[in-house]
């Protein structure tokens, strides 16, 4: 969508800082020895309490409130039964539609003790979102990101997966622009427009550019098992720069 009033603004904003809350909140309750199931159960309980409705389970038939995926699997993992271990990767997408506005953020969590290359896989994978983010400005190609993005994976030693993109959000989980890809496409033509609402969500790896489905519907997994992250932020494009929807604060 594109905002064009304050009023959407702010019910946007309202949204982004719910579903960012919740996400913060479910990685600082991780812990060994909790299911997925349970840690679902505090994002549904939270984004309830907000008013909220879990976005894919209201546009998808999702079987959850939130999306967990333990490593190998990268993202629309089910919650379920899946008891968390000690170095376990993990990540969460939050989304959520409040008051007609939809909001998606998404992070990644080491549980400790992880390796150090994890823990860099972490930092680096936050910083690839941020490098996109910076490159977001109305007149710019839709694709300035993902060059940025790109750019910083090579120079740090990763791969980027290559089916799974970040699209366009507000008033629909999903909705154009879609297939913004988070490395270099010279074939998209499409600019940003001021007030674009969008999200950026590089998965950054340890060597898989692709993921296939596990069996289940839902979940991907990279073919080799290679660590993956995912960081994703809800931004509006503005003259001033990138406003971020998603900050929990």
């Amino acid at each position: 969508m594109t905002i064009e009033n304050e009023d959407q603004l702010d019910k946007l904003k309202a949204a982004g800082r719910l579903v960012a809350r919740t996400l913060k909140a479910m990685g600082e309750a991780l812990e060994p020895g909790m299911t997925t199931r349970e840690l679902d159960q505090l994002g549904r309980a939270m984004l309830e309490a907000g008013g909220a409705r879990s976005a894919p389970e209201l546009t998808y038939d999702f079987p959850g409130a939130t999306c967990i995926s333990v490593g190998p699997d990268v993202a629309h993992g089910i919650p379920g039964d899946r008891v968390i271990q000690a170095g376990d990767l993990i990540n969460i997408d939050v989304s959520a539609e409040l008051d007609g506005f939809f909001g998606d953020t998404g992070a990644s969590f080491a549980v400790p003790p992880v390796t150090k290359r994890v823990e860099r896989l972490c930092r680096d994978g936050r910083r690839a979102l941020w490098t996109g983010i910076r490159a977001v400005r109305p007149g710019a190609d839709l694709n300035a990101p993902g060059r940025e993005i790109e750019a910083f994976a090579r120079r740090n030693g990763y791969s980027l997966v290559r089916n799974l993109a970040s699209h366009g959000v507000g008033a629909s989980l999903h909705e154009e622009p879609t297939e913004i890809a988070t490395w270099v496409d010279r074939s998209d033509r499409r600019k940003i427009t001021e007030g674009l609402v969008f999200t950026l969500e590089p998965f950054l790896s340890l060597g898989a550019d692709w993921v296939d489905e596990v069996g289940d519907g839902w979940t991907l997994r990279p073919p080799g098992g290679e660590p993956t992250v995912q960081y994703e932020h809800t931004l509006v494009a503005t003259r001033r720069g990138p406003l971020v929807m998603t900050l929990a604060e």
